[in-house]
């Protein structure tokens, strides 16, 4: 979906870096939370790099466990910090957002139906993804796309929903 997405983004003339977490090195775990500053390996300031360049972010995952797999969610701990994705005001419970000026979309897949995510489930992940991280750090709006269930989908089921990701990276491209 993210090779998809991307190419008819750049099709459309836009410039596109594409982030793969997988191949990305860096730990996971922010260890020491806000206390004391954990240097940032070099993907990951990369990483910051392309999100400040960026209008528009792209984000494809899978759900797991009803929520975000744990490698994106520590990519998300590691980068989105104090500084560079949101600023607490002094003596305040409000802070500034530092990403603001961007907008997002999100490409998720999942095993079960996507009425069952948003109606029994009531969609965690997603909220937490686009409430949460997003959101709270400036970027809106954030538009959510939804596929599932992938386990025993058919391939035409698949091609329709790669036809879907083609289109909105289409649309992205030519704005």
């Amino acid at each position: 979906m993210a090779s998809t997405y991307a190419d008819a983004a750049r099709h459309a003339g836009a410039e596109v870096r594409l982030l793969e977490l997988g191949e990305m090195q860096f730990d996971p775990i922010l260890r020491h939370g806000y206390e004391h500053s954990q240097p940032l390996e070099a993907d990951l300031r990369g990483a910051q790099v392309d999100i400040s360049w960026a209008q528009h972010l792209v984000w494809v995952y899978p759900i797991w466990w009803g929520g975000l797999p744990a490698l994106l969610k520590g990519f998300l701990d590691r980068i989105f910090l104090p500084g560079f994705a949101f600023k607490y005001r002094a003596n305040s419970a409000l802070w500034d957002r530092l990403l603001a000026g961007r907008t997002a979309e999100l490409l998720v897949t999942m095993d079960f139906p996507p009425w069952y995510y948003r109606w029994i489930q009531r969609q965690p992940g997603h909220r937490q993804m686009k409430q949460s991280i997003l959101e709270f750090s400036g970027i809106r709006p954030v538009h959510v796309h939804s596929f599932g269930p992938v386990v025993k989908s058919s391939a035409a089921r698949r091609a329709a929903w790669i036809e879907r990701v083609r289109t909105l990276g289409t649309r992205a491209g030519l704005l």
